[in-house]
């Protein structure tokens, strides 16, 4: 691929994260960034007030393992996929893009799922004393395999009684509690979705 590079030998990056779809960064790469950053497969990239390459994370720690790298239509602009190991933002904050200017509601999102396995994975290894997804995990494979089951069950009730309201809760509870059952089992989310998206395309 002949990526356009700027006349000042650079290129612009979206940074974004690659299970939520968050936007984290816009920054830079010249060549040599854009080269480290497929060789290593973590972020590189050049800052133009130092005039330097830029090791995300090299510093604080929070590096950014790059999932993917796609290019726009006429090649001159990159969007780069990552799974943060930490916040993106000098600032702690997770994205830089934390200043409102205008406010929509964009109506709920695939991304709350992923949301949802980031909280569930964090349970898995804090533990928090008190909290049901910890009594879960604590009680094992048996216990979380029956709350499916009845989870199962009262969406095919709530369907019966074509009360759209419930059905929508009793899927909601069914699809937490098999993320609960995905992470004690140790599988990604993404593996379903590998799968859905493979029969998706037959």
């Amino acid at each position: 691929m002949n990526l356009r590079f700027d006349e000042n030998g650079l290129i612009p990056v979206v940074l974004q994260h690659a299970k939520t779809k968050e936007v984290l960064t816009l920054a830079y790469m010249n060549e040599e960034s854009y080269n480290k950053t497929l060789e290593t497969k973590e972020t590189w990239l050049y800052s133009r007030s130092r005039q330097e390459l830029w090791h995300k994370g090299a510093t604080s720690g929070n590096t950014q393992r790059v999932v993917s790298i796609s290019a726009d239509c006429d090649q001159d602009a990159l969007v780069v996929a990552v799974l943060p190991n930490g916040p993106a933002c000098h600032t702690g904050a997770d994205s830089c893009f934390f200043e409102p200017i205008l406010e929509g509601d964009g109506g709920p999102s695939v991304q709350a799922i992923a949301a949802l396995e980031e909280v569930i994975k964090d349970r898995y290894a804090s533990r928090p004393e008190g909290a049901y997804t910890t009594y879960l995990f604590e009680k094992g494979v048996d216990k979380i395999g029956k709350k499916i089951g009845e989870e199962a069950t009262e969406v095919v009730i709530a369907a019966k009684n074509n009360d759209a309201e419930e059905l929508s809760m009793e899927a909601a509870d069914l699809i937490y509690h098999l993320l609960v059952m995905l992470q004690n089992q140790h599988v990604p989310f993404d593996e379903v979705l590998k799968i859905l998206e493979q029969r998706a395309a037959k």
